[in-house]
């Protein structure tokens, strides 16, 4: 990889994680990344950051067709063949505790909610922000590019409403959403979720827990290493004595 990363802090572990808000795979891989959390022994030391990915930075603000005939468009298939695929996603979701509704989706630019969740993690919100903007996608058919259901959503999960139109109308944080994105091309992402560990360690797609969670703790282990153990005595002899040399304290 040749994109620069914060590195890890002695007692944490970071993992960044390229997603789309529009990405049914997106919100199954954060369950599932989620999971293996509760069973890492670290999870307390584990700092997740949300980067921007758009999987159609051409979308329009609202798109005309349903999900299902976008879906047979975009992949030369036909009609049958799109609502099995909405149907096998709906079904894997559901095994994660996801409750989707296709016929109920919006298209839609994820521009703006990029931002959005930009805007949040400057104020402690991130993680709170992705959820809801993914389960507002998915499970209730909101139009995640309209200003004011970005700020209804954004006042949900406790951001303060005018700040966050503010935000959005102003652009402040589009430039971090094109950083993002930079750095998903420079480091190769061309699907997501991607997640990387330790800012060394990637991993494509929604990988089951186990998987993630071995690869947390091969990371955690190599970034981490643990600290020396002790074979008889601890006290060092001064001089050339007991089988070392030490140097002497000092006054």
């Amino acid at each position: 990889m040749t994109a620069s990363f914060t590195p890890s802090s002695p007692d944490r572990l970071r993992v960044d994680i390229w997603s789309d808000v529009a990405c049914p795979w997106c919100y199954v891989g954060k369950r599932r990344f989620e999971q293996a959390l509760t069973q890492f022994p670290h999870r307390d030391q584990v700092e997740v950051v949300w980067h921007s990915f758009e999987l159609d930075p051409g979308m329009p603000a609202e798109h005309p067709q349903n999900m299902r005939d976008a879906l047979a468009r975009k992949y030369g298939r036909s009609a049958q063949d799109a609502q099995g695929m909405m149907d096998h996603m709906t079904g894997v979701a559901a095994t994660e505790g996801l409750d989707y509704h296709f016929d109920r989706a919006r298209l839609g630019n994820t521009f703006s909610a990029h931002q959005l969740i930009h805007h949040a993690a400057a104020h402690g919100l991130q993680d709170a922000m992705k959820e809801r903007l993914l389960r507002a996608y998915m499970s209730e058919g909101a139009l995640i590019s309209d200003l004011d259901t970005l700020v209804r959503l954004a006042q949900e999960v406790g951001l303060d409403g005018t700040e966050a139109r503010a935000a959005l109308l102003s652009g402040r944080h589009a430039h971090a959403v094109r950083q993002d994105e930079a750095q998903a091309q420079a480091l190769g992402i061309s699907g997501v979720p991607f997640f990387v560990l330790g800012g060394k360690y990637g991993i494509n797609g929604a990988q089951d827990p186990q998987t993630l969670l071995g690869a947390l703790n091969q990371v955690w282990e190599e970034t981490h290493p643990a600290p020396l153990q002790m074979l008889g005595t601890d006290t060092p002899a001064d001089g050339c004595e007991d089988g070392q040399c030490a140097v002497p304290e000092r006054a």
